[in-house]
């Protein structure tokens, strides 16, 4: 004998559920990101606050410089430790930036060049 198999309706709930609230203590998300840990708390530099945000590509350079030379942590020499950080910041910051903001940055590559006196590409 074969059985007949009963349809079973579920009720809709979706309108019933509650949504979870949010935790308290909630991280921004430049804190959940190891890069932008890393950009703000440098083990290897010190970086003046809003570094990367100024306008002027030298004065950027002038300050990873600056925080390069200062560093008693840093494993590398100044020169490579500040254009470390610039092309870390540049790769990290990504899609985010703008073309006007990437120029200003890549200048400063070349500021930091001149500034250390190395040869550019």
């Amino acid at each position: 004998m074969a059985t007949k198999k009963k349809k079973v309706t579920r009720k809709k709930t979706a309108n019933k559920r509650k949504s979870k609230p949010a935790p308290k203590n909630k991280k921004s998300t430049s804190e959940k990101r190891w890069s932008g840990n890393v950009t703000g708390h440098s083990d290897a530099l010190d970086l003046e606050n809003g570094v990367f945000k100024k306008k002027d590509p030298k004065k950027i350079a002038q300050s990873l410089k600056r925080s390069a030379k200062r560093s008693k942590r840093k494993k590398s020499s100044p020169y490579r430790s500040a254009m470390s950080m610039l092309t870390f910041y540049i790769n990290r910051a990504g899609k985010d930036l703008s073309k006007k903001e990437k120029k200003l940055l890549e200048e400063a590559k070349d500021e930091l060049r001149k500034l250390f006196h190395k040869k550019e590409k």
